[in-house]
């Protein structure tokens, strides 16, 4: 059976989100293109980084880091139908449990991805994908409030964050209410748009 990893992008200061996500900005204002930019710019000096966030056998996501719907699934309007930021050939190909408050049938899309809507938390969401992804991975894909609540439940073996030089001074930040971790480094690596730092979490 392969490990529960996390991966998630974070600025110096611990956000792995800026302020008021939208639909307009799905990581809050000024964090997809600050936090990110090593991904999207610099994708060949970060292959093996970005081929590891990809790999897991499934996957569990926040319900924000889906979509910028808040409260129930509305049945009209323009979010009515909403089915994630990705289009409809996401890059997970793979199961994704969505942790949410309010139910949903799942939602296959196109290229192996399907969204599963996982209303009874995180461990439920995180033995469902251990028994969908078998002998692979299964990588907590974020946001920052997923991650800790991972890292709360104890769900979460190996920490990859990606900690870009900037500081962001406000949004949903990492370690936010988590109790003291005891943390392995076990690898790191860095360049000038980010340093790439994986941790064993120590139980």
């Amino acid at each position: 059976m392969g490990i529960v990893t996390a991966d998630i992008a974070v600025s110096l200061d611990g956000f792995a989100a800026g302020p008021n996500q939208s639909r307009e900005y799905p990581l809050g204002e000024n964090g997809m293109e600050r936090l990110h930019t090593w991904m999207f710019e610099y994708a060949d000096e970060h292959v093996e980084e970005i081929a590891a966030i990809t790999a897991a056998g499934a996957y569990v996501m926040g319900r924000n880091m889906f979509g910028p719907v808040r409260g129930d699934w509305p049945a009209a309007g323009d979010l009515s139908d909403w089915r994630g930021w990705w289009g409809e050939d996401p890059p997970y190909h793979a199961p994704v449990f969505v942790l949410t408050h309010y139910p949903r049938e799942p939602l296959v899309m196109a290229g192996g991805t399907t969204f599963e809507f996982v209303t009874d938390g995180i461990h439920s969401a995180a033995d469902r994908a251990r028994a969908a992804a078998g002998e692979a991975d299964v990588a907590i894909a974020g946001g920052a409030e997923t991650l800790n609540q991972a890292l709360w439940a104890g769900v979460v073996d190996e920490l990859r964050l990606h900690v870009v030089p900037l500081t962001l001074g406000a949004g949903e930040r990492v370690f936010d209410r988590v109790p003291p971790l005891e943390l392995e480094l076990l690898r790191s690596r860095v360049t000038p748009q980010v340093a790439h730092l994986t941790y064993r979490v120590v139980r």
